[in-house]
């Protein structure tokens, strides 16, 4: 990325993280906007109602073929590990189609994450994926779960967090029943978690994406997330519940296209309740990966 470029991403950085009264570490950020070539990629910022001290900040469509993890060690923005989080993703690109990758850091914290996309014409039976050796082994041992609702053969991204050892898999096209609300509480129910609250079945009924988080060190499922589509991140605010600082964030935050700020509602359910996560746009590409593999169809009616 250009110097002009590279000081024009990290300004838009620091007004963003200003909304969350957070400090955003030049030393940390600087180094990662440097090792990519950021000026034609989508990038997007987002912010979570779990007490999260930091503001994350993703940007996709890396081309499939490079390992986004390995050039980071190599570039010394992110740290090697003997872990198995370390060798996963060079086992999904050796047996899994991908298309494209992206990466997430945290603006006082660093690099964090890999996501792996997936064809969206070619979604992934979790057999295959759970079969990769570093894969953590809940996933295999939880496939009857997946089967049950129809996500069994949905997979349209791999997520890595390299910090906190966990991996999200992602699902599109699901069945429309993944929607309803005695649905999303027999998967709540099935995974151990809290009874979903009205707000959090008024976004599963519009869900564009479904995915679960999972580690190295148990068997159970860590989390359940629906992913519902933002056309106008200001106007959210208006149309639902949200916590003050989701709410600062939605009507402020930038963006360098015409239009609103588009952007992701996710909900998720984990053993400690649920919390939100905003993601919002800063930064579109033209024929933009997150309108053909992430966000993918809008269900029907929504």
């Amino acid at each position: 990325m250009t110097s002009t470029g590279m000081e024009g991403l990290f300004s838009a950085i620091e007004e963003t993280a200003g909304l969350l009264d957070i400090s955003p570490s030049r030393e940390k950020v600087e180094p990662i906007l440097s090792a990519y070539d950021l000026d034609k990629v989508v990038v997007a910022f987002r912010v979570t109602t779990r007490g999260s001290e930091d503001l994350d900040c993703r940007f996709t469509a890396l081309p499939g073929d490079v390992n986004p993890y390995l050039y980071a060690v190599s570039q010394g923005i992110a740290e090697a590990t003997d872990h198995p989080v370390g060798k996963l993703l060079e086992e999904v690109q050796e047996h899994i189609p991908v298309t494209a990758h992206g990466v997430d850091f945290g603006v006082v914290g660093g690099f964090k994450k890999t996501w792996t996309f997936l064809p969206v014409n070619d979604l992934q039976k979790l057999s295959k994926v759970a079969a990769l050796p570093s894969m953590p082994p809940a996933l295999s041992e939880n496939l009857d779960f997946y089967a049950r609702y129809g996500l069994d053969d949905k997979n349209s991204m791999i997520g890595i967090d390299y910090p906190s050892r966990t991996v999200n898999v992602y699902f599109l096209q699901f069945p429309e029943e993944c929607r309803e609300p005695g649905t999303v509480r027999a998967m709540l129910r099935d995974l151990g978690l809290p009874e979903p609250s009205e707000r959090m079945l008024q976004l599963a009924a519009q869900a564009v994406g479904i995915y679960t988080t999972l580690n190295w060190e148990s068997s159970k499922i860590q989390r359940i997330t629906f992913a519902t589509m933002v056309p106008d991140a200001g106007a959210l605010p208006d149309r639902i519940a949200v916590d003050a600082s989701v709410e600062k964030f939605a009507k402020n935050v930038g963006h360098t296209y015409p239009g609103p700020v588009q952007g992701l509602y996710n909900v998720a359910s984990y053993s400690g309740g649920e919390y939100f996560k905003l993601q919002t746009y800063y930064q579109l590409s033209e024929g933009s990966l997150e309108a053909k593999v992430l966000l993918g169809p809008a269900p029907a009616g929504h």
